[in-house]
């Protein structure tokens, strides 16, 4: 990588643009970045690396800083332009940061966002690429093969932390080497390592847990035995390594203390048995005598009962020969009570029929009534076209009133719109004029404004004038003052020297000494040597009285120098400000604030009259439209008035014949239509009165030869044998249970074996029952206690086997468990096979820093002129520290080997120096060797001797070997005739600049 052009524009203290070409420093192969204090050296080296990655060096990019100049102008963006060659490409990369910058409209500011910009130079020019901060930032960190903390470490060497890095312990060196060679994925190793462990240790005590699981739930379906309470196991707890056996062997001795339970409960189970089957047997026949001896008792007395009831089975065997005859005349006494019914009801009908008929047809007969019904009928069909007249007549009607309403309406919105034209003329007019005033109000906002802004202007210069012209006046009575002060300091201290001189001869005689030559006259013999007189003056006091002179010039310079920089400012003011007073320009302004407030007010409303008078001339010119059509209508509505009134007149006429005084046609028809229901209703009634006696004449004659029949003399006597169906159906029931009664005591009496029981002794099932219950329950609980031990057999041999297996299956998950605990152990340096506690990252920093160490000391030893070698140290820190990144020098003047912070200032910088370079080199390497043709070494050479800085050039000009260029960014103004190169960063009031010199060298 090599860099060829820097521009930078209103970034850090340079406001104005600033380029650097940095092809003419390398030409020389060392270059010198020097300036003040302040002045911007470091910014630079900031700017290259803004450019590369789009952010400063940690430090210098904290959370709020901003990497604008605060001296440049707002409308100045702040830019960064950087060209260099990488991978054989020449780019151009340009960035801008977020920053803030004035609207291009009216007041205030608005934010910006960050851009990046990527070129590269072809055959043909400069070609765009990217736009894109993640592209051009993934670009750029793969042609140079280093992240931005591995470049600021290779390319910008800051001597003041490889010190450190010197004298630091091994976590700190720790954590450079980590961010330089990241050595993340070896660190990430070890986590895996560790959560491997962690997670089959998690495995191992499941597996152990679910074992402990399981025997427990053995130990609860083993129960109470006496040779099993030894549970919980003592001493074996999950992890255990005899764990499993020990389980093992207490599930053996639970198995066969169950087998053993079982066949005790299985003998005692028969035992029981074969007692409980003889006191059922016994039971049950206790059972049956008891139950033949109750039958036999009850058929004796069930037989009494039924020849008590004799006489009774007679009346209502009677009762039901009767009623079988009855029912056969039953039929035609209904059929006659029917038809005598029938007639009564018709009669009835007829007498009410006939008494709703007009006087003239009450004693009608059946063919009069049907005449009349036909002629009315007709009568009736001939209102349906009347109807049809009456309709029409109703519907002009709603017609000629609906043309009524329009005409009315048409009127009224005649007349509004009549009056609202009369009105145009002047509602345009109005309108109008708020147009034009809005629009003068406009006119006159932009001409105030363009007034208000130099007049702000002003303003501000005059308050600063009038700051300035305040400080000027400050700085005056202090340079008064300081002039007085430092010209009394003047006098002290002449007063002073011109009295030490008076006795400047007993200060010569202090010095003499018995038998050497005087200073002043050369003679060996001092035989009178002078004595101070009283208050003799020292070169002390005359030193102290030279300070305070000096120290009050300093301060009346100093404000000297802040007087002039007031005048200066305040003339500045004052030519920006002009002759008005800030009191007048504060009024103008504020009146052209308030005219411009007012004024942009009035504007405010311009777009909305506009709209309005456009609104009302499309109103305008749709009420004249609808004006003319309203005309057309009411001439059409008129004569469409004049038609109807024709037309309802004649309907009306003819209507009158029609009805005969009814108010409507459907009124002179429902009272048709009620005639003719009271005639047709009349004739029905007398047909029915007709037939419901010829009906009950022939039931008469029907009833009277069913009772003859059914043999019964009259027929008052063959309904008075009818019983009702419910009565009969009782009668019958009450036979049939007398039958099948004696039926049942017949077959009871025959039995031989109830009446053997009923001539023995009485039985006693209760005492029988008793026995075969206490027998029953014996055989229950010794069922229970043999299907319990069933049981708990089974579940121990099933848990057994489940234990088993998932003993076998804990197998290799322990196997696991060791052999990823010794390699975490290992990798985490607390192995007793590790025998110096390295960790696997530290082990690997350790073969870096062993290949910085060996880079550093070939540079170290020219600079030291062979004395002093860099190697590396794996032995153990003292107390429980780890090792493996120890940092040593070896003397070679003395062979001792002695730690880095016994080194001098000079020595350490040396060391240090050579460090950062050889630590670019191994960096460089392990980034996929990216030739580095820039670096920049940020100070420490104020700590050298003329000789040590020789040799420092020295090795750095054998850097030139490999065509590179070596810039020193340094205060020591040595290193000014040295190098012949150099940039220079002057720091001025509007902000700094550069500057490109070259200097004499000299031998």
């Amino acid at each position: 990588m090599r860099l060829h052009r820097l521009a930078v524009t209103a970034f850090g203290p340079f406001a104005e643009p600033q380029e650097i070409d940095f092809d003419a420093l390398s030409g020389a192969g060392i270059f010198l970045l020097h300036g003040p204090t302040g002045a911007g050296k470091t910014s630079v080296l900031d700017a290259v690396c803004y450019a590369l990655y789009g952010s400063v060096p940690g430090p210098r990019q904290a959370p709020g800083t901003s990497l604008r100049s605060d001296h440049a102008t707002a409308g100045t963006p702040t830019e960064v332009t950087l060209e260099l060659t990488a991978g054989g490409r020449r780019l151009e990369i340009t960035r801008r940061p977020e920053q803030e910058r004035p609207k291009k409209r009216g007041t205030g500011t608005t934010k910006d966002k960050a851009q990046s910009f990527l070129r590269e130079h072809t055959g043909e020019g400069w070609e765009a690429l990217s736009r894109s901060h993640q592209e051009i930032g993934e670009e750029i960190e793969q042609l140079l093969g280093m992240s931005r903390e591995q470049f600021c470490q290779v390319v910008l060497l800051p001597q003041g932390e490889f010190a450190r890095f010197l004298r630091a312990d091994e976590a700190a060196r720790g954590r450079l080497l980590g961010r330089l060679f990241d050595t993340r994925r070896f660190a990430a190793v070890e986590a895996l390592l560790g959560e491997r462990r962690r997670a089959a240790e998690a495995r191992v005590r499941a597996g152990d847990e679910k074992v402990l699981h399981t025997a427990q739930r053995l130990a609860q379906a083993a129960g109470d035995s006496p040779d099993l309470r030894a549970w919980p196991l003592p001493g074996h707890q999950p992890g255990d390594p005899g764990l499993a056996q020990a389980v093992r062997a207490w599930a053996a001795v639970a198995r066969c203390s169950a087998r053993e339970r079982l066949d005790v409960a299985e003998y005692a189970l028969a035992a029981v048995e074969s007692r409980h089957a003889a006191a059922r047997r016994a039971a049950e026949d206790a059972r049956e005598l008891d139950r033949l001896q109750r039958r036999h008792a009850e058929t004796v007395r069930r037989a009494a009962l039924l020849a008590k009831a004799e006489p009774e089975r007679a009346r209502v065997r009677d009762l039901l020969d009767g009623a079988r005859r009855g029912a056969l005349v039953a039929p035609a006494l209904e059929l006659r009570g029917a038809a005598s019914a029938a007639h009564l009801a018709a009669a009835h009908a007829e007498a009410a029929a006939r008494a709703e008929l007009p006087p003239p047809l009450r004693e009608a007969g059946t063919e009069q009534l049907a005449a009349v019904e036909q002629q009315l009928r007709e009568e009736l069909g001939a209102l349906g076209a009347a109807h049809r007249v009456e309709q029409r007549s109703a519907d002009i009607g709603r017609e000629r009133a609906d043309l009524e309403r329009e005409s009315r309406a048409a009127e009224e919105q005649h007349q509004e719109a009549a009056e609202w034209l009369g009105r145009w003329e002047e509602t345009r007019t109005a309108l109008q004029e708020r147009v034009d005033a809005a629009q003068q109000a406009a006119t006159l906002a932009e001409q105030l404004a363009g007034r208000l802004e130099p007049a702000r202007m002003n303003l501000n210069a005059a308050r600063r004038r009038d700051e300035f012209a305040a400080d000027a006046e400050r700085a005056e009575g202090e340079l008064l003052d300081l002039r007085e002060e430092s010209a009394g300091a003047r006098e002290r201290w002449l007063e002073l020297k011109e009295a030490r001189l008076r006795g400047i001869a007993a200060e010569l005689a202090e010095a003499l000494v018995a038998g050497e030559a005087c200073g002043v006259c050369g003679s060996a013999e001092h035989p009178a040597p002078a004595r101070p007189a009283p208050g003799h003056v020292d070169r002390a006091a005359e030193d102290a009285a030279h300070a305070v002179f000096e120290q009050a010039e300093e301060a009346r310079a100093a404000v000297e120098r802040r007087l002039a920089a007031a005048r200066e400012a305040r003339a500045e003011a004052a030519a920006a400000a002009g002759e008005s007073t800030t009191a007048e320009l504060l009024s103008l302004t504020a009146d052209l604030t308030t005219r411009h407030a007012a004024a942009h007010a009035a504007a405010a409303g311009l777009h909305a009259a506009r709209e309005q008078l456009a609104r009302a001339e499309r109103e305008h010119a749709a009420r004249s439209a609808d004006r003319l059509e309203a005309e057309t209508r009411a001439a059409a509505r008129a004569s469409r008035r004049e038609a109807l009134e024709r037309e309802q007149a004649s309907l009306e006429a003819e209507l009158t014949l029609v009805r005969r005084g009814a108010p409507t046609v459907a009124a002179r028809a429902r009272i048709l239509e009620d005639r003719v229901r009271t005639v047709a209703g009349a004739a029905v009634c007398l047909r029915r009165a007709e037939t419901a006696a010829a009906r009950l004449k022939e039931a008469d004659a029907q009833l009277a030869d069913a009772a003859f029949k059914a043999g019964f003399d009259t027929v008052e006597a063959a309904a008075g044998a009818v019983l009702p169906e419910y009565e009969r159906t009782a009668l019958q029931h009450r036979a049939d249970a007398w039958q099948a009664e004696e039926a049942l005591l017949a077959d009871r009496l025959g039995e031989t074996d109830a009446a053997e029981a009923a001539a023995l002794p009485p039985a006693a099932p209760e005492a029988a029952e008793a026995y075969a219950a206490r027998a029953a329950a014996k055989l229950r609980t010794a069922g229970s206690a043999c299907d319990a031990a069933r049981v708990r057999c089974a579940e121990l041999d099933r848990l057994s086997r489940q234990m088993e297996q998932e003993l076998r299956a804990l197998g290799p998950l322990r196997e696991a468990y060791d052999r990823v605990a010794r390699l975490a152990a290992l990798t985490a340096g607390t192995s007793a096979d590790n025998e110096r506690k390295m960790r696997l990252e530290a082990y690997v920093l350790a073969a870096r820093l062993e290949q910085v160490a060996a880079a550093a000391t070939v540079r170290l030893l020219r600079m030291s002129g062979g004395r002093y070698t860099l190697v590396h140290s794996d032995a153990r820190a003292g107390g429980r520290g780890r090792s493996g990144l120890g940092l040593h020098v070896v003397d070679a003047w003395t062979g001792v080997e002695r730690d880095t912070a016994t080194l001098s200032g000079g020595e350490t910088f040396f060391a240090s120096l050579a460090l950062a370079l050889g630590l670019a080199d191994v960096v460089t390497d392990e980034a996929g060797g990216t030739r580095l043709d820039t670096l920049f070494i940020d100070e420490g050479f104020g700590s050298l001797d003329d000789q040590a800085l020789d040799e420092v050039l020295d090795v750095l000009d054998s850097l030139r070997e490999r065509d590179r260029s070596v810039g020193i960014v340094s205060h020591v103004a040595d290193l000014r005739t040295r190098v012949q190169a150099q940039l220079e960063i002057v720091k001025q009031r509007g902000g700094s600049v550069v500057r490109h010199r070259t200097a004499a060298v000299t031998d």
